[in-house]
Formats: structure tokens, sequence, C-alpha cells
């Protein structure tokens, strides 16, 4: 990060200028910012103040004859698409932004999102040693106070006032390139360009194998379109990253195993043994004719539990994890109070009958390989109804995204839940946004369940993670990336043992 490069000298002229009377400079634009004062003829004063402001930043000074004119085209596909921003001014203040649904997500955080300067008082607990808010006293603290001010070598509310980001800029600078970074990728996605990283691969021949070893590899073997650069493979990388999570695990091509890193442990070598007997039949009987008949094995059933943004993706995104298992069908489904939050104009709620208790959105015309059911409602309600029993370990598998099990904010909607399916015997995936939200999980986990669990798969970063990194609008502090970390576990099985009875061992050893 840039802090390494900043000296205190640089650090503590910063802090001494905003200790001087002047009147407040309005925040600029970026086609604006600062532009000339390394070559200004100023008074001494003033010139210092230029200076201390602005020459521990590394943010290029761009300076635009005119502004970006919007104008329509006609992308590879023939639709007509209206550009609104070009590449090369996708850095934007959030405030200031030429996208209105950018400008209410920042009036959204100055109401939210609260100053980190360890001048307040603290607003919640700390999360861990990293966290912002460990450096706040509660005793000699002044009040909390809302973001009010842009950094502007990131455009992000990030602290109350000017001084408060002057005296904490060296703490800032271990987060201000990533953030600049999610601010670019942000507008990318409202510059109305044609994303080519979107068109994803088609299904090809079984015997060509896939490498699962990295992104790079599996996009590779896939036969996509080369992304040659970095901001389209974060775009791409954030959508597929939840169906590969899955498909890097549950393939027998897995990158996860005994040997490598050794996550995968002999009890989750026996578990997903058993799912990929299913997942890759032996390809012997079957086909077109009546000569080598077979019965068509069910379908695998994918539960994944609290869905949110993942139920919402594109269909052809699942459609990727498909691609990979041939001969095999999958039933997703998406289950979850927030399971259809944003898409109730385009499918709408049927009412609950007796047909359909629960009022599930079925989609059954995607594939011949995907079926995907949506039921916006709790796990344990239709668990303790027997809408899914029986469960088998040989074709059901359950999936959570960042579920928070550890968090005290989310813990209390999965007390009902883990119970139920430890008592399926079932692998259970779970991902994370962090270490840190990893490790809370999975020490939650153990602390409730140490007695009742096996670990599968080893806590630890996920090989299909997200590129793209994201802001909390909480906390803008907070930088995460979907699916950073992965994990599985499930219900412990005992496996009975017969206890020779001593007569029958008596009897042996005389004869």
């Amino acid at each position: 990060m840039r802090s390494s490069y900043t000296c205190n000298r640089c650090i503590s002229a910063i802090k001494a200028s905003r200790t001087q009377l002047r009147p407040r400079t309005p925040f600029r634009l970026p086609h604006q910012q600062f532009a000339g004062r390394a070559h200004s003829t100023k008074s001494p004063v003033s010139a210092n103040l230029a200076i201390s402001r602005r020459s521990i930043s590394s943010t290029a000074n761009r300076q635009f004859e005119k502004p970006f004119e919007p104008f329509e085209y006609v992308d590879p596909e023939g639709n007509t698409r209206k550009m609104v921003l070009s590449e090369d001014n996708l850095f934007n203040s959030f405030t200031h932004s030429p996208i209105p649904a950018i400008r209410k997500r920042a009036a959204f955080m100055r109401q939210h999102a609260y100053c980190p300067h360890p001048d307040h008082k603290p607003t919640r607990a700390a999360v861990n040693a990293g966290d912002l808010e460990s450096r706040k006293s509660s005793e000699t603290g002044s009040p909390p106070a809302h973001v009010n001010f842009e950094c502007p070598d990131c455009g992000v509310p990030v602290y109350c006032c000017e001084e408060h980001w002057a005296d904490d800029y060296e703490a800032h600078l271990g987060v201000c390139d990533i953030m600049r970074q999610s601010n670019e990728d942000d507008h990318d996605l409202h510059s109305g360009r044609f994303f080519k990283e979107f068109q994803f691969a088609v299904p090809q021949m079984e015997e060509i194998l896939v490498n699962m070893s990295s992104w790079d590899t599996y996009l590779y073997t896939r036969d996509y379109d080369a992304l040659n650069e970095d901001r389209e493979m974060r775009q791409a990388t954030k959508l597929l990253t939840y169906p590969m999570t899955v498909a890097s695990i549950l393939h027998e091509l897995s990158p996860y195993g005994l040997r490598g890193d050794g996550r995968m442990t002999p009890e989750g070598l026996k578990s997903f043994t058993a799912l990929r007997h299913s997942l890759h039949p032996a390809r012997t009987g079957g086909g077109d004719t009546w000569k080598n008949p077979r019965l068509a094995p069910p379908s695998v059933r994918l539960f994944v539990l609290g869905a949110r943004a993942e139920s919402s993706l594109p269909r052809e995104t699942w459609m990727q994890m498909v691609y990979l298992f041939h001969r095999v069908q999958f039933s997703l489904h998406f289950i979850g109070p927030e399971a259809m939050a944003n898409r109730g104009n385009e499918l709408p709620l049927p009412e609950r009958t007796p047909l359909n208790p629960f009022g599930a959105v079925v989609e059954d015309r995607i594939s011949n390989a995907l079926k995907i059911s949506t039921f916006v409602e709790y796990y344990h309600t239709m668990h303790k109804a027997g809408y899914f029993y029986p469960y088998d370990p040989y074709f059901d598998c359950f999936i959570v995204f960042h579920p928070g099990f550890g968090n005290p904010a989310s813990m209390h909607e999965w007390e009902e839940t883990l119970p139920l399916l430890l008592e399926t015997k079932c692998p259970i995936i779970a991902t994370g946004y962090s270490p840190w939200d990893i490790q809370q999980d999975v020490d939650h986990l153990e602390k409730r369940f140490g007695n009742e669990m096996d670990i599968l798969l080893k806590p630890g970063e996920n090989k299909f993670r997200s590129l793209r990194w994201d802001l909390n609008d909480l906390d803008p502090h907070d930088v995460n990336c979907s699916n950073w970390g992965v994990y599985a576990f499930r219900g412990k099985r005992y496996e009975a043992t017969k206890k020779e009875d001593e007569s029958e061992v008596h009897s042996e050893r005389t004869e």
C-alpha cells in the first residue's frame, strides 16, 4: 500500500496545515482537481498549504479540454446503447457522480456511516483487531458524527470533516487504492459500454478436461474470450464466483484435495466422493437406442440457504456450473426470506395453495439439465414440514453464501436451522467475506456444535473468489469481496461396530 512510502514529515505537514486559519476550499470535480498547483507562484504560506495537501497523493492530475458528451452506438449484438462514461473518466466523486444511483448511494452513506476517527466515541463493538472502531474510547471521545467529507483520492465519503481526514490520512491510505478501484468499477457498470466479459462460454466436449487451479486456467480451458483488462476480470468473476465456488469443490478435478494445500480432511473426502459418484456417472449403458437401456438417476439437489443476490443472477451464470457435469441433472433451490428481493415485477409470487404450500417460483424451462425453484421462506419451516424429505448424501448438498453464523446481528436467524442441517448428514459448503468473517463463523460453529459436526474442508482462501472489491455502505472502510474464503462441514456420522460375544470367541479359540 502507499502508506509504506509516506514519510512522517509529510504527515506532520498535513496536520499543521489544517490548524492555520484559511477559507475552506470547496470540493472539486475529478476533472478539475488541483490543476496547476505544482507550478503556481503564490506566497510561501499559500504554497505550503497547496503542497502539503496534495504532495503525498499519487492521484494523477488530469484535466479535460471539454466534458464527455454521451452518445448512442450499436453494440456487437445489434442493440442500441447509450455511452454515458468513457474509459478515461470512470473516476468520479460519489456525491457529484453523473450516475443517479451512485449519488443516491452517497446520500445513504452520509446518513448511516459514522466517522472512524479515534476522537469519536465508538458506535459498535469492534469485530477484529484491525477494525478502526477499536481505536475509539467511550470515556474521552466526542459524540459520533456521520461521514460528510469525501477523500479526493477515492471519491468516497469517509470522514466527518476535512480535518479528521487529514489527521487520520495514514490509516486511510491502507484502503484508499482499493476504494478508488471500487469507485471506478461501480461507474463502469453504469457507463453503458458493451460488456464482452459477460458473454459466457458455451458447452464443450466431455473429453476436454477443465483445469480448475485458478481463474486463468479455468477461463482458458473453458474457451472463454480473452479478458485482457483487469477490470474485465473483476466484473466477470463477480458473477461467476457463486457457481464456480460450488463447482470447484464438487468436481472430480477439484483443486482441493488431500494433497496440495491439505485442506480437504478424510471425512471430507468421504462425503464429496459420494457426491462425485453421482455427478460423474460411469459411461456405460444408455444412449439413443433400446439396446443398452439405463435408468436415469435422480437429479442432484443443491439447496442455497439464505439466498440473496445469488438468486437473481442471470441463469446463464448458473449454467456454467451445469456445463462442467455432463449427463447429470440439477435441481437448484433458493431458500430464504430475501430470495425474491427486487424481483417482484419480474416474477410475481404465486399464491400458496395445497399443491404449492410454500409459494415456490419454479423455472423449469432454463435447460433440460437445470431446474430452479425459489422459496420465500425459512428453511427450518420447510424442513419440519418434511417438504424435501428424504435426504441423500449421494444427491444432496447445502450451500450458504456469507451466512454470518457468528455475527451477533444474524446468528439468531440460524439458531433453528443449523441443528436441522446437521441432522441430514449432507455436506454444507459455506463462504465468508474476509478472514475475520470466516474465523468468526467457524469459532461459533465449533463452540456450539463442536461434538456434533465434522469439518470437511478447512477454512481458507477460495481459489474462485471474486476479484472485485466492494464497499460496505454502513462502513466505507470495510472493503470486502464476495466469497473470499470457503469451508465445509456436516453432521457427525457414527459407524456402528459389532461387538463379538465372549462365548463365541471362547468357542472359536477352543476349536
